[in-house]
């Protein structure tokens, strides 16, 4: 999960640069292209059939994250990346909500539900106080919208993140699990793409794929080389890990990012970023000694 997360910020970056070249659906469906390409060679080299028993936990698992992602990479091109990461890392704590649900469920139906530590989700809570901190992000009044999407972006995350570990538990590989998400990537971010054609003015001027530069196809196809490797490695996390566990080392992203910062783009931390990381990385450590049995 700390390796996925280094890529992770990698992906962001190439998404903040890409976005200025190409609208939302091509980023996503680049994303997908790249990685069911990557996931098949890999499946072929490891003797791994993609053929699944479970094809409705797939599409489902597909569709909630493909949906996330499209609505993050739109707040990414609409909002100050601090923002948009910032309220995609609220996935988090709706999966702490949907956990505690399901455990009030179980207990209202006559099951034993698995407890959790409340330490464990004091843990997260804190993470993301980090998080607030190392970002201190502010919403415009005429970014309200775009907020509300990275909202919804976050419980859509949280719904994807869930399922993986159902797929997992399901007994699917993770390179199968990662190429159905691409795939649907690829189908889904197309249909996007082509719908957004066909529906634009006849007036707007479309831009020539041969005026784009080379180095932003460079970063388009970055993105999904850097998303793959990193969702193969987040998806057998979540698969072999504990949910939480896993939900709280997501916030190194943060870390990772702010550094990528400093380095590509001479950003400078604070004091209270500081204290923000030092949550952050607390909140890991503390979340893997107060895992689930």
């Amino acid at each position: 999960m700390v390796l996925a997360t280094v890529l992770f910020a990698c992906m962001g970056v190439c998404v903040k640069l890409a976005s200025a070249h190409f609208g939302t659906a091509a980023v996503v469906g680049m994303r997908g292209f790249v990685g069911a390409v990557m996931m098949a060679a890999i499946a072929w080299g490891s003797g791994t059939s993609l053929r699944t028993s479970v094809p409705r936990l797939h599409v489902q698992r597909g569709l909630s994250g493909v949906f996330a992602l499209s609505l993050w990479f739109y707040c990414i091109g609409h909002l100050p990346l601090a923002t948009a990461v910032t309220l995609n890392y609220m996935s988090s704590v709706w999966m702490a909500v949907f956990l505690i649900g399901q455990m009030a469920w179980a207990r209202q139906q006559g099951q034993d539900g698995r407890r959790v530590d409340p330490r464990l989700v004091v843990a997260i809570a804190v993470g993301f106080a980090g998080v607030a901190l190392v970002l201190h992000p502010t919403l415009a009044r005429e970014q309200l919208g775009a907020g509300v999407v990275g909202l919804v972006s976050g419980i859509l995350a949280a719904m994807a993140y869930v399922q993986v570990t159902a797929l997992g538990r399901a007994g699917e590989p993770e390179v199968r699990v990662v190429f159905y998400f691409s795939l649907m990537g690829t189908v889904l971010g197309a249909g996007m793409g082509a719908i957004a054609w066909c529906q634009a003015p006849p007036t707007l001027q479309r831009p020539a794929l041969a005026d784009i530069p080379a180095i932003a196809w460079a970063e388009l196809i970055g993105v999904g080389a850097f998303a793959t490797i990193a969702q193969l490695l987040m998806t057998r996390a979540y698969a072999r890990g504990s949910m939480l566990v896993n939900a709280s080392l997501q916030y190194l992203g943060i870390v990772h990012a702010s550094l990528f910062g400093m380095w590509l783009f001479q950003e400078h931390l604070g004091l209270d970023s500081l204290l923000g990381m030092a949550l952050i990385v607390g909140a890991g450590m503390a979340a893997t000694r107060f895992k689930p049995a």
